[in-house]
């Protein structure tokens, strides 16, 4: 995760989310061979009025009783894919804000989202996730909006 900073008061650093990436070694042990890797990006606003560019990684898996070595998706399927991940991000994007957004990349919620509805197309594995997240254009700076993202949420009891 990727925070700025965006106003210093006496002591006090009060960042705003700017972004999110995986490490190289995570990316790394997720590729495999003889499997097939497929990747979307997709670039929407919020409804705070953010502008977010999210990349999407996903990679097939073998069926329980597979004898053949390779699970390489077709073409038409990876395109189908690609075209349901970009669905999903844009979706989730467009009715959030940026704070519901950050909950929702924590979670990992839009993953199993795509792994979810995917499989039906060509089956997934597990690790399917948003791998980068860009904030590419900010609203205009509002020292209010920031200050209610530190306010304490009433405890649930």
């Amino acid at each position: 995760m990727k925070f700025q900073v965006d106003e210093i008061k006496g002591f006090d650093c009060y960042t705003n989310f700017y972004g999110m990436d995986i490490t190289r070694d995570q990316a790394c042990s997720m590729i495999k061979k003889w499997h097939s890797l497929i990747e979307a990006f997709v670039q929407a606003k919020t409804t705070d009025g953010y502008l977010m560019r999210l990349f999407c990684i996903a990679f097939t898996k073998k069926t329980p009783r597979q004898v053949k070595a390779t699970c390489y998706a077709k073409a038409s399927h990876q395109k189908l894919i690609r075209k349901k991940m970009m669905e999903i991000m844009q979706a989730t994007i467009q009715k959030s804000t940026l704070r519901d957004m950050v909950k929702t990349l924590i979670k990992e919620d839009i993953g199993r989202q795509i792994q979810k509805e995917c499989s039906k197309i060509f089956p997934l594995q597990d690790n399917c996730m948003i791998r980068k997240v860009k904030i590419l254009k900010k609203p205009k700076f509002d020292l209010t909006k920031l200050m209610e993202l530190y306010k304490e949420e009433p405890s649930k009891q």
